[in-house]
């Protein structure tokens, strides 16, 4: 038995059960470099995953991530951030601010993650407007604590069992140019699909189920991650923007995945022209390192009193000395994803024309998501198809993960070379070759 197989038999022994597919992806990882994974038995993997865009910047992470992590542990670590002061948080505060969209003052709250970013979303958005409801669109993740667990609808495996989860969200169909409830052809008619979204939301939401005025904040991916990589037409965010304003509702933009540089822009948002009232980010701001989210909101929304919002370790100087050299070399990085983008867009672009089983390929900068389906024209899931081609990736070294119901994402680190990712559009060449 390899070194692989006796980690994954001791991890079933010792671990909880949470989403691991050992069929699919029996990969035990023991060091990364750069790009590349290294697994226990000393097979190496070009990376396609981030860890789930975690690793934007790499493993273990970018040198200067490090150095400035190694250096800032010789001073402080952690020191009660929501009951003293420090430096570091507000220096990262301030960086935010300033590369988050919207001229208006903004505040920031820091946690461990996402979904510590996103509850604090949901708390803000409540007790700001001192309204109880929100909309979430399906398709959508969010987290999964009972709060943001309401607002996430991409898999109903998540929520099986947890009922009743916060009560008070409606959820509206995501403008997915390829797969919609009402089978328009989004990329011809990208109008259309819009109007019928915001139709849903008006006169079947709004009119039938609760009136305006109760709802607090609309949540959304810019482009659905978990949901597939789903990148809805590029006027949906204005006009939802519209929505929303008239009738006094929130705008919460969950950055959490296509967030810090994925997209070729510092936000996903940025590219459909949309300052949002609120932004959550976690994920790569953690340079690989060390757990921290963000919570970017209008300073006018501020909780109204001390205690209504804390948590213990969330932006501790560590984390918030990471986040401030991450958002820096971010920056630097996003011509360099931008240039990166034709590449993937021409190579996967003929992948969808050579292959029978790909039925869709769509995607901006670094953030792809490619679906599977047993017929073009029916445009049925092929959920098998798509875990044959995860495994065939592994066997050639390359590390893919799923997302929606038939789809992989290829999100390698920004870092990686234009020599690096030829290589790694040629594997999954390879692996649709031996797959389908």
């Amino acid at each position: 038995m390899s070194k692989a197989r006796e980690w994954i038999e001791l991890h079933r022994r010792y671990l909880a059960t949470t989403t691991h597919d050992p069929e699919n992806l029996p990969l035990v990882v023991e060091r990364g470099e750069g790009v590349w994974l290294y697994d226990v038995d000393n097979n190496r993997y070009l990376d396609f995953s981030s860890s789930i865009s975690v690793n934007n910047l790499g493993y273990p992470s970018h040198p200067e991530v490090i150095k400035a992590a190694v250096e800032q542990l010789g001073r402080l670590g952690h020191a009660a951030g929501t009951d003293f002061y420090n430096p570091y948080q507000v220096q990262l505060a301030m960086k935010l601010v300033e590369e988050t969209p919207g001229d208006f003052p903004k505040k920031v709250f820091f946690g461990n993650s996402g979904t510590e970013a996103n509850e604090a979303a949901l708390k803000i958005a409540k007790i700001s407007t001192g309204r109880p409801l929100f909309i979430s669109f399906i398709g959508g993740f969010h987290g999964r604590t009972h709060g943001t667990l309401a607002l996430t609808a991409s898999k109903s495996v998540q929520k099986k069992r947890q009922f009743p989860w916060m009560p008070g969200v409606f959820y509206a169909p995501y403008p997915n140019p390829y797969r919609n409830p009402w089978n328009i052809d989004g990329y011809e008619h990208p109008d259309e699909l819009v109007q019928r979204v915001l139709e849903f939301i008006e006169e079947y939401i709004f009119d039938k189920l609760a009136p305006p005025e109760d709802f607090a904040g609309i949540f959304f991916e810019p482009i659905q991650g978990e949901g597939g990589y789903v990148v809805p037409p590029r006027g949906f965010f204005r006009e939802l923007e519209k929505l929303a304003r008239r009738h006094g509702i929130l705008l919460v933009d969950d950055e959490v995945q296509m967030g810090l540089g994925r997209t070729g822009r510092m936000w996903g948002i940025e590219h459909f022209g949309v300052a949002p009232d609120i932004l959550t980010t976690a994920k790569a701001l953690s340079g690989g390192l060390i757990p921290i989210g963000a919570t970017v909101f209008r300073a006018e929304l501020d909780f109204k009193e001390a205690g209504m919002h804390s948590n213990t370790f969330g932006g501790n100087a560590l984390a918030s000395v990471v986040g401030i050299k991450v958002l820096e070399i971010v920056k630097s990085l996003l011509p360099h994803v931008r240039e990166l983008e034709g590449l993937f867009r021409d190579e996967l672009g003929r992948v969808k024309e050579e292959f029978s089983k790909v039925g869709d390929v769509r995607g901006l900068g670094l953030a792809w998501g490619v679906e599977f389906v047993s017929d073009k024209k029916t445009k049925k899931p092929d959920v098998e198809a798509r875990n044959r081609v995860v495994r065939e990736a592994l066997k050639r070294g390359l590390v893919i993960l799923g997302c929606g119901k038939s789809s992989v994402r290829l999100i390698p680190p920004l870092t990686i070379s234009e020599e690096e990712a030829k290589i790694g559009l040629g594997l999954f060449r390879e692996a649709l070759k031996a797959a389908l």
